[in-house]
């Protein structure tokens, strides 16, 4: 192939790649609004979940509340955990009504533990849903069940502790039997979600 042929076909095939990628961008832009949409959508069915009484949601930017809390985490005493996203419930007026915080905890027995909190402006706990969760079958994984997760179900507390003796306040949680350590971990991300709200959001 001559020089001129071979200049040929690479600026051929420049065009083709720079139309190309012109058209994928153009394409980016007109799905992005819509698969926001949608993915939003598909969170306020979980959200739904942990903030019921909420009329909708939005994600707001809790950039600086976010670097706020995983920075105190560490000295928290709430085990190796993190706060990943926040989004706003509002109620019918278009007022805050509560949160949902979604918390990891690295401290599961059987991997990360990723659970959305829902809590209210002036701090009641509404519910909780797990994300994530690999934890022995049988033991840890019993933290699934509707009746464990309930004990953190309308409560108004500044944090959870567990116990192997039965609770006796609100603030208590039943480890799950054979399974403190998923029981510790759930608590710990349930409890960053909670120092988030009270201590890293401006409501």
């Amino acid at each position: 192939m001559s020089k001129g042929g071979f200049m040929k076909d690479a600026l051929i095939l420049f065009a083709i790649t720079l139309i190309a990628g012109a058209c994928l961008g153009g394409v980016y832009e007109i799905t992005k609004g819509p698969i926001e949409a949608a993915n939003l959508a598909a969170k306020e069915e979980a959200f739904r979940t942990v903030l019921a009484d909420a009329a909708s949601f939005k994600l707001d930017d809790y950039t600086q509340a976010l670097e706020k809390a995983n920075t105190d985490a560490p000295g928290l005493g709430f085990g190796n955990v993190s706060v990943d996203e926040c989004a706003t419930g509002l109620d019918g007026s278009g007022a805050a009504f509560g949160y949902v915080v979604t918390t990891t905890s690295k401290d599961g027995y059987g991997g990360d533990i990723t659970v959305s909190v829902g809590i209210t402006a002036d701090g009641e706990v509404k519910g909780i849903e797990f994300l994530t969760i690999a934890e022995t079958a049988g033991l840890g994984m019993n933290a699934t069940q509707p009746e464990w997760k309930a004990q953190y179900a309308d409560k108004t507390v500044e944090q959870f502790t567990v116990t192997k003796s039965g609770a006796s306040s609100d603030g208590e949680i039943d480890a799950i039997s054979g399974a403190t350590i998923t029981s510790n971990a759930v608590t710990g991300a349930v409890n960053l979600a909670l120092y988030f709200v009270n201590n890293c959001v401006e409501q």
